[in-house]
């Protein structure tokens, strides 16, 4: 059975803040224990202007909505115009993309979101 690449399931990494990573990688499996190491080098350079630091290596969009009743576990990086409903659990190396949405009751980890998932 043949395996798949990246570049077979993904036509358009343009909409990921997770391009970098995925472009340095042949299979999808290949990005998961480099996951947290760029979501912390990646978070470090995001404008202040967009994003706010909410404890250790979770950074929020200022434009994302985040439910009160989320938990968000870093490293995590939450991006614009995002969304993280009611109870939705992230519990690190989580990558939410621009416009994505954790629906209710959701739980993440090891994860990249393309934007407007």
């Amino acid at each position: 059975m043949e395996q798949l690449k990246i570049s077979e399931l993904y036509s358009d990494l343009s909409k990921t803040l997770a391009k970098e990573l995925l472009e340095g990688k042949t299979y999808p499996w290949e990005v998961l224990p480099c996951i947290s190491e760029f979501i912390v080098k990646l978070g470090n350079t995001l404008s202040e202007e967009e994003y706010e630091k909410k404890g250790e290596n979770v950074w929020i969009a200022k434009s994302a909505k985040v439910a009160p009743t989320a938990y968000i576990n870093g490293p995590a990086i939450i991006g614009k115009d995002a969304e993280v409903r009611h109870c939705a659990f992230i519990r690190g190396n989580a990558l939410v993309g621009e416009g994505a949405v954790v629906g209710n009751s959701t739980e993440l980890k090891n994860v990249i979101l393309f934007d407007k998932v």
